[in-house]
């Protein structure tokens, strides 16, 4: 059985929906605000052949040269074989390199190459003009403020 199409918010002729309650919760406005900052930046990284994911893990790369494959899934709080997948696109388009560690040979360090340097200094630069277009408006102490909060927050479910 299947249900009917939702009518759009505020479509001619459709009833509008309110969603007064759900505005009660901060979750709620974290999600709809996510939304939008991911859209964003979907549409900023595309032109670089980058999605969110692909993007977070060579940044980490770059900024921590011979990082672990499980300090990497750590940090990106990612399952060990999902991050084989992104591992294996940033290796196969030569953005990094996956080499033995010579103490553990079960592991493996991750280190950038210069094609992949160079890829994080534009998406770098292509990211900041992201967060300066969603953020216009909002001035330095707004945004260290937001930035306290969802720390707050993350350590309410992290247990600590």
């Amino acid at each position: 059985m299947s249900r009917p199409a939702a009518t759009p918010r505020g479509e001619a002729g459709g009833a509008r929906v309110s969603d007064a309650t759900l505005r009660e919760f901060i979750g709620y406005h974290m999600k709809r605000a996510f939304n939008g900052v991911q859209a964003d930046l979907n549409q900023t990284l595309k032109p670089l052949g980058l999605r969110m994911v692909t993007y977070s893990a060579l940044v980490l790369i770059v900024d921590n040269p011979g990082l672990r494959q499980s300090q990497l899934a750590e940090a990106l709080d990612v399952e060990r074989a999902n991050l084989v997948v992104i591992i294996d696109e940033l290796e196969g388009r030569e953005l990094i390199t996956r080499d033995r560690v010579p103490t553990d040979r079960r592991a493996y360090a991750l280190n950038p190459t210069l094609a992949g340097r160079r890829l994080y200094d534009r998406a770098l630069e292509a990211v900041r003009g992201h967060e300066a277009r969603i953020l216009n408006g909002m001035d330095e102490e707004a945004k260290q403020a937001v930035i306290a909060a969802m720390s707050v927050i993350r350590r309410g479910f992290e247990g600590g």
